[in-house]
């Protein structure tokens, strides 16, 4: 592991699919060169990937259970499990390190059932709306959050 530690970047249900799903909205871009984009940023500060993707639900909070004390960060995108998971909530409220929450569109400018997350109060921030940028912006922002709580 590198010297600033470990990044678990979670990905819930139907993002196994991107680059063939709905491209309109979640662009070409598969999960694969998220987690590349994301990766990239990491080395880039220090950090180390670790990427689950599951369409399970306990699944994923089986793996945030499993980052408490041996990851620094969590950049969770939970797909549709964002605004229903509570279960996937209350893990992510026992994780004691950085929580930054990623969509690829926006949700706001969605249905209306995506306006809310029951992942934001948990989270330190929500990147939305710049595709795949948005994990690089996650990654800057766990940088600049630990950076920021350790004093260097």
């Amino acid at each position: 592991m590198n010297g600033r530690g470990l990044i678990l970047v979670l990905s819930g249900p139907n993002l196994n699919l991107l680059g063939e799903r709905e491209p309109a909205i979640y662009g070409t871009q598969t999960l694969d060169d998220h987690v590349a984009t994301a990766s990239e940023a990491a080395t880039a500060t220090g950090f180390t990937i670790e990427h689950r993707q599951t369409n399970h639900e306990g699944d994923l909070v089986e793996a945030v259970q499993g980052a408490r004390g041996r990851a620094v960060a969590i950049i969770v995108n939970a797909g549709a499990l964002s605004h229903t998971s509570w279960s996937l909530h209350d893990a992510l409220a026992a994780f004691d390190g950085v929580v930054v929450e990623v969509h690829l569109s926006n949700p706001a400018a969605r249905e209306p059932f995506r306006h809310t997350s029951v992942i934001a109060p948990v989270a330190a921030g929500c990147i939305a709306g710049f595709g795949g940028l948005g994990y690089r912006l996650a990654v800057e922002a766990v940088d600049q959050l630990i950076a920021g709580s350790t004093g260097s």
